[in-house]
């Protein structure tokens, strides 16, 4: 989808839709996950950052329960609910975020009065850029400040994962909201998701002459649906069966005892979590110590574990990393949920241009559909823009 950064554009929008100016405008970024897949929900260790592609959204309270929803890039036309009436798998397409972000504060306790609400964003739906938790974090951000709730960050990320998982009925974790309410300019988002702890990692590929590029396979997915929530089930089966809390709590030096206890389907899905694990602490250490251009061999790594071991990848996502890698990527790998999405290709600056005409040719000698490709860099989280 298309969006403008022009909050008087989205303001004046909102004035001749709802007949009225709006309470404020707010926006939250979508992120990219430089490493850490299918970690978060295991209590383990992420490493995404916010990028500089955003949801924003205009809004104004109402006196009744009612709510209205419009987004700028059409399709679905005006949504219109009443706040007494939501219910967990209620609302159709995008509105079922900020109407699930609305939910989950009644459930806690936040008085919600009705409000307006137009939707713009420049996250692009499906690509494993977390398109659905930038609108979430957008919404939460100017509810929590119009209505004086009050609550900090750690709560915000909770009340938007009760939402993903109760309302919309996705089982994602909490490194999405993280990264888009806790992000900062220039820097990856270190999680532990167990305590939520974060540590800011300084991320400046531009001063290492790199780029990280995004290639969009344009092979859309949904975390609803079965196959992530078939990974999350087989990494809770794991834990059980190893008699531990999470797999957070296995060490790759536990993995040969652990073949000996599991199926080889369940082995595989706790070695990818177990040892993705381990690569984000390597990271981390290695950006401290080295900076962006040592860590090539651990997003290699990564792709190779998520497409053997979790099996998530698709063809498009294989041939997007394998191209960059043969066209001057230092490292690439697939980012997001899987079953389709994005990759990513951390790339020196010289060979840019080579790997995204490498990757546009592949793609289309394969017969795919031209691929979008676009650089990201590290942005603030969520903030109030006017």
């Amino acid at each position: 989808m298309t969006g403008t950064t022009d909050t008087s554009a989205i303001s004046l929008r909102f004035k001749e839709t709802f007949g009225q100016a709006p309470d404020g405008v707010w926006q939250a970024p979508g992120r990219v996950n430089l490493i850490g897949e299918h970690t978060d929900y295991n209590e383990g260790f992420v490493l995404p950052f916010a990028i500089d592609r955003t949801a924003r959204v205009a809004l104004r309270l109402r006196d009744d329960s009612r709510v209205r929803l419009l987004s700028t890039f059409g399709g679905q036309g005006l949504v219109e609910a009443s706040l007494d009436d939501l219910r967990p798998g209620s609302g159709q397409g995008w509105s079922r975020y900020p109407l699930g972000v609305a939910w989950a504060l009644q459930e806690r306790g936040v008085v919600v009065p009705g409000f307006d609400l137009l939707l713009d964003s420049d996250v692009p739906l499906g690509a494993g850029l977390s398109s659905s938790h930038a609108i979430e974090c957008a919404v939460i951000t100017a509810l929590n400040e119009v209505t004086g709730a009050g609550l900090g960050a750690e709560e915000l990320v909770l009340e938007t994962q009760r939402a993903e998982n109760l309302f919309v009925g996705a089982p994602t974790g909490i490194m999405d909201q993280s990264a888009s309410l806790r992000g900062a300019k220039g820097h990856a988002v270190f999680l532990d998701c167990r305590d939520q702890h974060v540590d800011l990692v300084p991320f400046d590929a531009e001063a290492s002459g790199l780029v990280l590029l995004v290639i969009d396979t344009k092979v859309s997915h949904s975390h609803a649906d079965g196959g992530y929530a078939s990974r999350r089930a087989s990494c809770e089966l794991g834990a059980q069966v190893l008699g531990v809390r999470a797999l957070r709590d296995v060490g790759v030096e536990d993995l040969e005892e652990a073949a000996g206890v599991l199926d080889g389907t369940t082995l595989r899905r706790v070695r990818h979590v177990v040892t993705e694990n381990d690569r984000v602490l390597q990271a981390v250490e290695l950006l401290g110590a080295q900076g962006p251009g040592s860590i090539g061999h651990l997003l290699d790594a990564s792709h190779a574990s998520m497409r053997d071991d979790f099996e998530i990848s698709c063809p498009e996502l294989d041939l997007a990393v394998e191209t960059s890698r043969a066209n001057g990527s230092i490292g690439a790998r697939m980012t997001g949920g899987g079953f389709g999405g994005s990759a990513i290709a951390l790339t020196p600056v010289g060979h840019e241009q080579q790997v995204r005409s490498a990757v546009v040719r592949s793609f289309a000698r394969a017969g795919f559909t031209e691929p979008d490709i676009f650089t990201v860099t590290p942005a603030a989280g969520a903030l109030r823009l006017a």
